[in-house]
């Protein structure tokens, strides 16, 4: 059982929470997701299944889109709702074309610093085991980009928000920055997640209906396979001699080629990087490995072997 299913994660329980449920649900240990979803947020968490772990890289450097609620006022320790205020609450809200002026500074190329409760690393230890046991540490930046921070509705103390920005991004470290700017203090009190890469909220399962249809015997309902992903890499199709080179990772020939077909889009990300990536295919349709174009010797070199032939339910 190989492949990712899209799932709408539902407030107050954790990423890992989640791929729990889903080991459960299928009978299988081999499953993790690529991106965390913090307790408070709800929406689009990728869970990958089988040999769908093996792609991590491959989806969590996606873009994400979400939709925020940010109450103005005063800030907390954990830059959302479930922290402790840390600033006396003002009422001086800015009036809506300041605020979303303020918003605007945000977008492009930014460094942004972690919230101190976060699952971010600091000398291999989660932030917020550091946080909770009052050790000190230093929060360094990260290097981001924010598509675009809108204003979708404002009725003071409470704004709407839409967000779409590169992997990496605390919506939480957002909203906080942002009442440092408007000098009112600031925290995230909602967040929905609405987009994954090119995957969208509106494809994704309940907890519940995935079980459901699980325990019909309707797991191609919810699991994507292996051979749909990834649609953005040019895909070669092998003969059976070049399968078989595939499996073992080795280079693959151009005698042992049988077509390359070029990928349907590209998403966002290093678009010249994606155009070195291909994915290869046995005759039957099968995902055998990703491969890079080895030009010296022309031919096609797997660099992650996956081999979908075996395993298959």
């Amino acid at each position: 059982m190989d492949g990712v299913i899209l799932v709408h994660k539902p407030q107050n329980i954790t990423s890992h929470d989640v791929v729990v449920k889903i080991r459960n649900i299928l009978n299988t240990k081999k499953v993790g997701h690529y991106g965390t979803l913090d307790p408070l947020a709800t929406g689009l968490i990728l869970i990958a299944v089988g040999k769908a772990t093996k792609l991590f890289p491959y989806f969590s450097k996606t873009d994400k889109v979400y939709k925020g609620g940010i109450r103005l006022g005063f800030s907390t320790d954990t830059y959302d709702s479930t922290g402790k205020p840390i600033s006396s609450e003002s009422k001086k809200y800015p009036e809506k074309d300041n605020l979303a002026n303020a918003m605007k500074k945000f977008e492009g190329r930014i460094q942004q610093v972690p919230p101190p409760y976060s699952a971010k690393k600091y000398k291999g230890k989660p932030l917020y085991k550091l946080a909770r046991g009052g050790k000190e540490f230093e929060l360094r930046p990260s290097q981001l980009f924010i598509h675009y921070f809108r204003l979708i509705n404002y009725n003071p103390p409470f704004i709407e928000c839409e967000i779409k920005c590169s992997s990496g991004t605390y919506v939480r470290s957002l909203a906080h920055d942002l009442g440092q700017i408007i000098g009112c203090g600031a925290h995230l009190y909602e967040l929905l997640r609405t987009q994954v890469g090119n995957f969208q909220l509106k494809e994704s399962f309940p907890i519940e209906k995935i079980n459901q249809l699980s325990q019909e015997g309707k797991i191609k309902k919810f699991l994507i396979p292996l051979e749909f992903l990834l649609p953005e890499f040019p895909k070669v199709i092998l003969q059976d001699r070049g399968s078989a080179l595939a499996k073992n990772g080795n280079i693959v020939f151009a005698e042992n080629i049988i077509k390359v077909i070029q990928g349907e889009f590209f998403s966002s990300g290093n678009l010249s990087e994606k155009e070195k990536i291909f994915r290869m295919f046995n005759g039957d349709g099968k995902l055998l490995a990703l491969a890079k174009k080895v030009p010296e010797k022309n031919g096609f070199h797997p660099f992650l072997v996956i081999d979908s032939d075996e395993g298959q339910q």
